[in-house]
């Protein structure tokens, strides 16, 4: 056994993966649903739903269990905690106004890309995005540029343990295919995705870098097919996003 096993806490994975388990398609598990969603064992899910339930952030409701407001401290303790949402926030809002197209923060977490800051502006996307939205890594603008900066070890070991979904006919689905589009976005400095996530979809995205330089978000604005192109994106759009992107990382610190 390692030192990290020794320090491993497997009730409290246990415990997160049952809360975890809580989403769109199970708002209201059975303690069944739980185990098979989780593959624990009954036993060890009712010990868990009893410990949340007395913790305040779960409650039963006749068989079915549904979260608590106070999972929502969880989130709040890492916006309170995280100086790159404050900052960005007003860049969103003027980003947004500018455009008027929506604003997003995104940064990567595991093999995902996840919104941490968003000002919408109109529904361009038939999923919902929200703060706390996953998306792929490999279909989204923000996505590219987050992996396109990230360590080699981190690129290649994302290509080897990721299923490249095909989403749209535009999707890029090999990886030769992903490793040259972030190549081309490490040229450019920004990446444009049309509709490789969704059909009539089109978003560009820029880095934010902090004090050490390292890029720690993407900044990106989405917009219809029907409203704008790539070309126009590139053109009237990315230079927005550059400004904002160096306000942003200027007040965390980048001195270019």
């Amino acid at each position: 056994m390692s030192e990290n096993d020794r320090d491993f806490i497997q009730s409290l994975e246990r415990g997160l993966a049952v809360l975890l388990a809580f989403d769109d398609r199970h708002p209201h598990p059975t303690l069944a649903e739980l185990a098979a969603e989780t593959s624990l064992s009954r036993p060890a899910v009712r010990r868990i739903l009893l410990t949340l339930q007395r913790l305040g952030y779960v409650r039963s409701e006749g068989g079915r269990w549904a979260l608590t407001p106070r999972v929502l401290q969880i989130g709040q303790r890492y916006f309170a905690s995280n100086a790159l949402v404050e900052l960005a926030q007003p860049h969103l809002l003027a980003l947004a106004e500018e455009t008027q197209e929506s604003a997003s923060l995104a940064a990567l977490d595991g093999g995902e890309v996840v919104y941490i800051a968003r000002v919408p502006v109109r529904r361009i996307m038939s999923i919902n995005v929200a703060v706390g939205t996953r998306v792929p890594v490999h279909a989204t603008s923000m996505g590219q540029v987050l992996l396109a900066w990230s360590a080699e070890s981190a690129v290649e070991g994302h290509l080897a343990g990721t299923e490249l979904t095909r989403f749209t006919d535009h999707t890029i689905t090999t990886r030769e295919g992903l490793r040259q589009a972030l190549a081309e976005v490490r040229a450019a400095g920004y990446a444009i995705v049309d509709q490789e996530l969704e059909n009539g979809l089109i978003s560009a995205s820029v880095p934010i870098r902090d004090r050490s330089g390292q890029v720690v978000a993407a900044l990106a604005s989405s917009t219809s097919s029907g409203r704008s192109n790539a070309e126009s994106l590139r053109a009237d759009v990315v230079p927005l996003l550059r400004k904002a992107a160096d306000q942003i990382g200027a007040e965390l610190g980048h001195r270019g």
